[in-house]
């Protein structure tokens, strides 16, 4: 009896359309994380203002400057220099609210205060 799967051309058949169902599936996740957090009512209204980013770098100067030095380049936290090529907008929003990176506290700013924040964050 011969069998389907050992024979070469059905084997190559099945490698490929494996290949091609994981080159479908990884944009379509990535579409489908990048709905869901844009979905986020906090984070819709943060996006759909635009920030001031000297209000912002008052906001970060206040508010971040003890552990991120200064100017952000770094002291008890990391520095934050071009933090903007390393994460999305939704990304930064996260960091700053959600507080899941101790020993960064959990800082919900207004929408408009996080705007400005995002956009001295993106000059950086």
């Amino acid at each position: 009896m011969d069998n389907q799967l050992t024979r070469p051309e059905t084997l190559i058949q099945w490698i490929a359309l494996s290949a091609l169902a994981i080159l479908i599936a990884i944009p379509l996740t990535i579409l489908g994380v990048q709905i869901v957090q844009a979905s986020d009512p906090y984070v819709k209204n943060v996006l759909s203002l635009k920030g001031n980013p000297e209000q912002g770098k008052a906001i970060f100067q206040t508010n971040c400057a003890v552990c991120h030095g200064w100017e952000a380049d770094g002291f008890v936290g990391p520095s934050l220099k071009a933090v903007s090529k390393r994460k999305s907008q939704y990304g930064l929003i996260n960091q700053v609210i959600s507080g899941e990176t101790p020993p960064m506290p959990k800082f919900q700013p207004s929408t408009q205060e996080m705007a400005d924040l995002l956009s001295y964050l993106e000059s950086l």
